[in-house]
Parts: structure tokens; sequence; C-alpha cells
């Protein structure tokens, strides 16, 4: 049910082993706890539920927003410059544009997909951090990515997000990725935070930087106008993006 969103209450009987009976109770408290959602004949993790999906589901939702969202970053790289891209699902959508478009970069990561996406792209010379393997975000964190981080300095990082509070603060399920992510912001002369509508208005447990008017957010157009206000009047430069079909609209920018 976890990573396979809807599963019906005789798929899980059957998995686990359990009468519908028990399963049925089971599910009625946790749906209580809020930890579930409730449907006809079947449960899902419930939206709300402060846990991390597979990176392979994860990539998959929200696309269209994500892809508008990477291409209005990508008409933000400047040609021979240094850019780290981080292992989020959205940078990854920049990777793909890059791909397909290639540019004069050097492109540092600690993505693993990432650095596959650009593996033989001319005009790219392309840098993976090493580190310890973090399955869950297919990313490299620790001590030793730090340390690497430590000893360079890069024009722009795009940065995903795994939760943007009301705070204006930026959270991460995880304290090593949350600890990597705020090692790339001290070592980038700007910061572009891309993320879709639905990482607004949520926190999650370990925190990674608060957002500031050194830093551009991209987000899609269905972003909250109290978040859009609350974000200009913190003086963050903000972009939103509407798409349609292929097409790609900018539809405000503002600090």
């Amino acid at each position: 049910m976890y990573s396979n969103g809807e599963t019906s209450i005789q798929a899980l009987a059957d998995g686990i082993g359990a009468s519908l009976a028990t399963v049925r109770r089971d599910l009625q408290i946790l749906e209580q706890q809020g930890v579930v959602e409730r449907s006809h004949g079947g449960a899902r993790i419930s939206s709300g539920v402060d846990t991390e999906v597979a990176f392979e589901v994860r990539e998959n939702q929200h696309l269209r927003e994500k892809r508008a969202i990477a291409a209005a970053a990508y008409d933000l790289l400047t040609p021979n410059s240094a850019v780290f891209l981080d292992a989020g699902t959205t940078v990854l959508q920049l990777a793909h544009l890059l791909r397909v478009n290639p540019i004069p970069l050097t492109v540092v990561t600690n993505g693993l997909v990432v650095a596959q996406r650009l593996m033989n792209v001319p005009k790219l010379r392309v840098s993976l951090i090493g580190g310890q393997l973090r399955n869950e975000n297919a990313s490299l964190v620790g001590p030793a990515a730090e340390l690497a981080l430590d000893r360079l300095w890069l024009d722009q990082l795009f940065l995903g997000a795994g939760a943007i509070g009301d705070d204006h603060k930026i959270y991460s399920l995880d304290s090593a990725e949350a600890s990597i992510n705020e090692h790339m912001i001290g070592r980038a002369a700007s910061t572009i935070v891309l993320a879709d509508a639905s990482k607004f208005g949520r926190r999650s447990t370990f925190l990674v930087a608060e957002l500031t008017s050194r830093m551009h957010v991209i987000s899609d157009s269905s972003l909250a106008d109290k978040e859009q206000s609350g974000l200009r009047k913190a003086g963050i430069n903000l972009t939103t993006v509407e798409s349609k079909g292929t097409e790609v609209n900018v539809k405000a920018s503002a600090s």
C-alpha cells in the first residue's frame, strides 16, 4: 500500500495472512489515527502522513508541474558556470532538459540518477561527490559528502525540497539529507529552490535552512495565494509557472 497507492482490503489480507475482519478493524484504527485513508473496498496511506515515498514513485508525482518548474530553472543557467544539482526529483527534470539541450557547464551532484542522466552528454563536465548511499533518495550523504562539498564553490545550486513550512523554512525527513542540503546552500553563490505547490504548508522533522532574499523559489501556479503573498512579503524572489500540455508559461516573478 505504501509504494503502490490504493490497495484492496482483500490484497492486504492475503499479503499478511489475516482475516478480512481483522484487516478492516486495523484499518479503522489507523484511519482514526490519520495514518490511512479508506475508500470502498480499499485503503491508502494518508496524504498527510510524514513518510517518505520511494524515489521511483515520487519521480512521477506532479510530473507536469515538475517539468514546467524545470523549464523555468533551465532558463536561469549561465553557460560556462559551475552548478550543483541535488538529488531531488524536480531537479532530475532539469537534468533531463540538459541532456536534450546541453550547454557548457560544470555540473556537480550527489544524485546517482542525476549523474546517470548526464552521462556522455556533450558540453557537460559532470562530477559525482562520494559519500554514504541513501537508498530512499538515490543520493550520497554523510561526512565524506560534506567534506567534498567544503572543497567546492558553485555559482548556482538547484535544490529540491521535501517540505516548506509556513515559517518559510525548508525541511527534510532525513537528518543526513538535511545536513548535506544545508552544506550545499553554504557553498553556492545563489540557490534556486525547485518545489511544486504540494511541498508548501508542510513541515518535516529536520530543518534544512530558512528561505532568504538571496534565494530564488520556482513553483507552479497552483501555489496558494496566501503562500505566494507570504513569500514575497518576506523578500523572497518567487517565480510561478503554469504548464498547459507541453507549453510552459511563466505566470509571475517578483521579489
